[in-house]
């Protein structure tokens, strides 16, 4: 086992890390920018390193200033949590070829997956639906016509690298598709440094099922169950949920197999999450994989009783998994809302500033994951979320009524946060009901009136 990990992340989730090494017994070392500086989390480290100015591309993204803040801490592993650079090959096998292990897949892997399109190939190869799309990326407008053509619109414009929503857009006459081919390659190439684009059949209001899953360096895989994150905004989820409502069984154990199938092509290890689609008739195509620990692991943690986190140090360290398949259970209900610094009110604008008050709630079957603390100030560089809120009760209906509760008792001032929202989702019978897809937030609370 490791003696020192570094962690080479931020926030809630180098929190989060820091926590499982000590468990297990693990000196932590984190990484922190100048607009961190004083981070009440930062002390809960053996050791902190400031590598840089606040923006992430001067600090969090600067692999040469990580490698660096390695040696000094003499650190055995870097553990990258999630963003900045956890999906990066090039960041993974500079790691190794340093003397560090990197808690996450091979680069090998990472590449299989990290582009969308070889992915896609790849499941093809393992017998895993996929959205009718194009045959490879498109060089022009021209091609993206011709196959909108045979396929029928509306359809979706999406970049090869990167996620998020970035590179993405919907198409549904030649106009729209002509202006959104340029968009979504501006866009990508700005965020990824790479406009390569490729054309999909767009599903209308599909619900989004992801399934996680575990595989040591010995070739086991197993997936441990799936996840529902339709709801969400511009792409960015906003609640998360396991067991997926209204899932036939027979559709569930499907997807999950999928998974595990995907993962064993691309010779996958480590923790890991497969994405899919799901349509009004219960068809599902897969979207991709995220080579990483997710925002939304927690949801699974409750469910499973696995502590992914620890399970990705242990495979990182060369262990076997300690379970199979069939020790695997799926209990309870366990639900997750992502509190950020944002105004829905606003279109949903960033809410950077200083937090007066911080109540988190308590009581049965409720978790708070976050690194606030009164008098913490939001910085305007990173991402948003400032808590992770779950619920966790042996059916959904009881779910549903602790979130209510939880949400009630979470009191936030200084900023503007996402809790009003999620208030009035968890009050919305749809919802309530399990009748929600990817475009419910826009059709239902940012247009009510569905245009």
């Amino acid at each position: 086992m490791f003696q020192r990990i570094l962690v080479a992340n931020r926030g809630e989730i180098a929190l989060r890390i820091i926590r499982a090494c000590r468990d297990l017994g693990i000196e932590s070392a984190v990484v922190y920018s100048e607009a961190d500086r004083g981070a009440p989390y930062l002390s809960l480290a053996d050791k902190a390193i400031c590598i840089g100015p606040g923006p992430a591309g001067e600090s969090y993204l600067k692999i040469d200033r990580i490698i660096a803040a390695a040696e000094i801490v003499q650190a055995d592993a870097i553990h990258p949590g999630f963003g900045f650079l956890s999906e990066n090959s090039k960041f993974a096998h500079i790691v190794r070829e340093c003397g560090f292990e990197f808690i996450g897949p091979s680069e090998e892997s990472m590449d299989s997956v990290g582009n969308k399109d070889k992915a896609k190939q790849l499941a093809k190869k393992a017998k895993v639906p996929i959205v009718p799309g194009s045959d490879g990326l498109l060089a022009n407008e021209e091609e993206a016509l011709k196959f909108a053509k045979a396929v029928g619109f509306p359809v979706l414009v999406k970049a090869a690298a990167g996620g998020g929503g970035r590179g993405m857009r919907v198409a549904r006459d030649e106009a729209s598709l002509i202006v959104g081919f340029s968009q979504a390659k501006e866009e990508a190439e700005a965020a990824f440094k790479d406009g390569s684009v490729y054309l999909e059949k767009y599903v209308e209001q599909p619900r989004h099922i992801e399934v996680q899953f575990l595989g040591d360096k010995f070739g086991n895989i197993v997936h441990l169950f799936e996840r529902d994150c339709s709801l969400q905004r511009r792409h960015q989820k906003l609640v998360e949920e396991s067991a997926a409502p209204n899932l036939p069984e027979k559709v569930r154990d499907k997807i999950c197999e999928a998974a595990v199938r995907m993962a064993k092509a691309s010779n996958y290890y480590n923790a890991g999450t497969c994405e899919f689609l799901l349509d009004k008739d219960n068809n599902f195509y897969f979207i991709e994989v995220n080579a990483r620990i997710q925002v939304e692991h927690p949801v699974t943690e409750l469910v499973t009783g696995i502590d992914l986190v620890k399970e990705q140090i242990r495979i990182a360290a060369g262990e076997k998994l300690r379970f199979t398949q069939r020790d695997i259970v799926h209990r309870g209900c366990a639900i997750e809302c992502r509190i950020n610094a944002e105004d829905p009110a606003k279109d949903f604008r960033p809410s950077a500033g200083t937090i007066t008050k911080w109540q988190v709630p308590g009581g049965p079957g409720v978790r708070v994951d976050t690194h606030v603390v009164a008098g913490y100030r939001v910085p305007p560089n990173y991402d948003s979320m400032v808590a992770k809120l779950l619920v966790f009760q042996p059916t959904r209906v009881e779910a549903l009524a602790t979130m209510r509760r939880a949400l009630r008792e979470f009191v936030v001032e200084g900023i503007q946060t996402t809790i009003p929202l999620h208030q009035q989702i968890f009050n919305t019978q749809a919802f309530i009901e399990g009748k929600v897809d990817t475009t419910f937030i826009e059709r239902t609370f940012l247009h009510p009136s569905g245009k």
